[in-house]
């Protein structure tokens, strides 16, 4: 393991969905705000989270919506909780990017690719992939962080990993600790 980074002004923070803010629903989707459950001391670790960075983004890949499980709007309005219920905890998302296509479809914005990150940079100039964190719970989060050359971490689930990340923890919650 590298060591972690001393944060300070300027980092951004980006965090994958399912898994890291959300209980991940193995095999399924999170279909609406009922089955939507932040993970272990998540909303109470919010605010230290929230406030050790300049940006956070969060970078999520929903094949469900071209599986025709979920509409769109459906998909915000879940989002748009989602961020609500972390800015009342202390935590502001400064913006929500969504791949929606089929693994292997067109146009390739889901994770590893580096599309949703380069947009992120886009709305957020300031941005510097190196002063980031990646924050996942899959091969291919890990993936994208490093083709940047973002920091690192893997919250360790019931998937299986092959990527080494620059940090493992439970939750992200456990972030805190670092920061």
């Amino acid at each position: 393991m590298t060591s972690f980074p001393q944060i300070g002004p300027g980092w951004t923070l980006f965090l994958d969905r399912d898994g890291v803010i959300n209980e991940r629903i193995f095999d399924s989707y999170i279909l609406d705000w009922s089955a939507f459950r932040f993970t272990e001391g998540l909303l109470e670790n919010a605010a230290q989270i929230g406030a050790a960075f300049a940006h956070i983004i969060v970078v999520t890949n929903q094949q469900c919506i071209a599986k025709g499980l979920l509409l769109p709007e459906q998909l915000e309005e879940i989002h748009q909780r989602m961020c609500n219920e972390l800015q009342k905890a202390g935590l502001t998302v400064d913006f929500v990017l969504v791949a929606t296509e089929f693994k292997n479809g067109l146009p390739q914005r889901r994770k590893p690719h580096t599309t949703m990150a380069l947009e992120a940079q886009a709305l957020f100039p300031n941005i510097d992939f190196q002063k980031s964190i990646m924050v996942g719970d899959t091969n291919t989060d890990i993936q994208f962080g490093k083709k940047l050359g973002m920091y690192t971490v893997l919250i360790e689930s019931a998937e299986r990993v092959k990527e080494i990340p620059d940090l493992r923890l439970s939750h992200l919650a456990q972030l805190s600790q670092f920061l």
